[in-house]
């Protein structure tokens, strides 16, 4: 069995909060009651019933149902697969897909979450349905954005394959007696494979919900397995708490997050990039509550100690490649300025299904330093149910309700509430939209973060485009940053930006829809389902006190990024106060 590499710690002025932080930890006994499922370690809140990742060790290597084996389904013709899932149910599988090297009996697999149309577009429209087999991960089996995939995908297949066939490419993988085992069980699915309900979704990399889609892949299933089952073996109890690797990452975010330090920076090499993704959400959605929480900063440009804070600490996790010397100095730069480095070295991708587990037993280990429940999720929903409420009143009336621009200009909108509007109003230079663009991420200040939260189709382009405004905000602000798209980080970093600190400065951009995508059985389309998740976010933060500005494009996005780099190059140079 492999052995798992130790989490390295190069703490420096912070390594006194993390041994005051260990040596509370070993007085309670907090590895041994965490096995125990001892919810007071926690809030006491029914943490014990969300305990089932700490007991995957012996399905790890069960095998997949015949149906869904590779070699079956190549035999049926079946060469690719797309996965359709929000969240935990999408990103493990995701982070597999792009990670592991190609294995010559596995299939292809490609990952939809989102309801952007253009993207929900490129991705069922590229696939032929009598050479793709649709994986609809759902836990509950109610969540909308994969539900309403799936009724674009089985319209599709019944009118290529027709009724009868058309069953044969699809498969589930629910909680048992979901809605979806139901209809998956009605329309003659493939397969239906059952969660674990004891396992939340972001828990539930080493579930059915991560391990079918390893299996689809071809992976080497039980190489993998030993590897997570090592990891295991390596955090149990009956090891000390130093040489505890999942225990020492865990104990080191909260503690360093309880002295200022929340603003968990990942810096991870091309190969594994992916992965950031899913720690994200692991992170994010289960310590961003009750105002407090870890801000994790995923695939931020790496800069030198100038232009940082103190709030920051950074996790570096080097994959089988020699580490790059440049990124290998500018992190050895940041430690020797006093500045928390992580690093955890990896031998191969395979490696990951130990690294989920370690992040996951040190999330838990985290939330409980910070005194928070983990497994809960509050302010999610919130967001749901606003967009709900959007919904309805588009059902009702054909359109949802109207939202005036506070400003326009060049074919950018902005809106804001009226207590925004007042902010940037007295604190913008002038009237024009780039003014109020310009004083609301200024607002921005030492210890807070500037999120870019975009509702536009995740490209290779619109992502490098976003990603150098990160870059250039960070440097101009000072500031952390993050950048998410909706609406797949509504079920990550969703529930940060809602329940944990006010240190949150949303940019929301939005576009226009250049094609819709009609949604069968359903009056709303794509567009129409994705501007009221949207608003219903938004709506969200604005009732917690956020500040957010929402900005909407037009069609061209490109052009109308374009516009908002310059607006802000133009009034932020030279000036960082508004």
């Amino acid at each position: 069995m492999p052995t798992p590499s130790p989490t390295q710690l190069r703490l420096g002025p912070a390594q006194a909060s993390y041994a005051e932080a260990a040596a509370r930890w070993q007085r309670e006994d907090g590895t041994a009651r965490l096995w125990a499922g001892d919810a007071t370690l926690f809030t006491n809140a029914g943490e014990d019933r969300w305990l089932g990742w700490l007991e995957v060790e012996d399905t790890l290597a069960a095998p997949l149902p015949a149906a869904l084996a590779p070699e079956a389904l190549r035999a049926d013709g079946i060469r690719e697969v797309l996965l359709l899932g929000m969240g935990g149910s999408s990103l493990c599988p995701e982070v597999l897909a792009k990670t592991q090297a190609p294995v010559s009996d596995g299939l292809e697999l490609h990952v939809l979450d989102s309801t952007v149309p253009a993207q929900v577009a490129a991705l069922v429209e590229a696939r032929d349905p009598e050479h793709t087999l649709v994986v609809i991960a759902s836990k509950s089996g109610g969540t909308v954005e994969p539900n309403m995939a799936l009724r674009v995908c089985r319209e599709r297949a019944v009118r290529a394959l027709g009724e009868t066939r058309a069953g044969s490419r699809f498969a589930a993988i629910t909680d048992p007696g979901s809605a979806l085992e139901a209809l998956a069980r009605e329309g003659g699915f493939r397969a239906v494979v059952h969660g674990e309900p004891t396992i939340g979704g972001r828990f539930s990399a080493l579930s059915p919900f991560g391990l079918v889609p390893a299996g689809l892949l071809g992976l080497d299933r039980t190489d993998y397995a030993d590897r997570a089952r090592a990891m295991i073996a390596a955090c149990r109890s009956e090891v000390p708490d130093p040489q505890n690797p999942g225990v020492q990452l865990g104990l080191a975010l909260g503690a360093l997050a309880q002295s200022g330090r929340d603003k968990l920076t990942l810096v991870l090499p091309p190969a594994l990039a992916p992965f950031g993704g899913w720690v994200e959400q692991l992170v994010a959605e289960s310590t961003g509550k009750n105002g407090r929480g870890i801000v994790p900063v995923d695939a931020e440009a790496l800069g030198g100690p100038d232009v940082y804070g103190d709030d920051r600490v950074w996790l570096a996790l080097w994959g089988p490649e020699k580490p790059d010397p440049e990124t290998e100095g500018a992190l050895s730069a940041l430690a020797e300025a006093g500045q928390p480095v992580i690093e955890i070295a990896v031998s191969d991708p395979l490696d990951l299904g130990g690294e989920f587990f370690r992040f996951e037993l040190a999330t838990a280990v985290a939330g409980a330093v910070l005194g928070l429940n983990p497994f809960d999720q509050p302010d999610v929903e919130a967001a749901k149910v606003a967009s709900r409420g959007l919904l309805k009143a588009y059902e009702d009336s054909g359109t949802l309700p109207a939202s005036t621009p506070n400003l326009e200009a060049d074919g950018v909108r902005l809106y804001a509430d009226n207590g925004q509007a007042q902010v940037l109003e007295s604190n913008a230079r002038g009237g024009h939209p780039g003014d109020w663009l310009a004083a609301h991420v200024a607002q921005a200040q030492p210890g807070d973060y500037l999120s870019l939260n975009v509702y536009l189709e995740r490209t290779p382009a619109i992502e490098a485009r976003l990603q150098g405004l990160r870059q250039y905000l960070r440097d101009r602000l000072g500031v952390a940053t993050t950048l998410g798209f909706g609406p797949r980080f509504l079920h990550s970093t969703g529930q940060l930006h809602k329940g944990g600190p006010n240190s949150g400065v949303f940019l929301q951009i939005e576009a226009d829809d250049a094609r819709d995508v009609a949604i069968p059985g359903q009056r709303m389309t794509f567009g129409v389902l994705k501007d009221a998740q949207a608003r219903g976010d938004f709506e969200v933060l604005v009732e917690r006190g956020r500040r957010a500005l929402r900005v909407r494009l037009g069609t061209d996005i490109d052009s109308g990024l374009a516009t908002l780099a310059g607006w802000l190059e133009t009034r932020l140079e030279g000036d960082t106060g508004g």
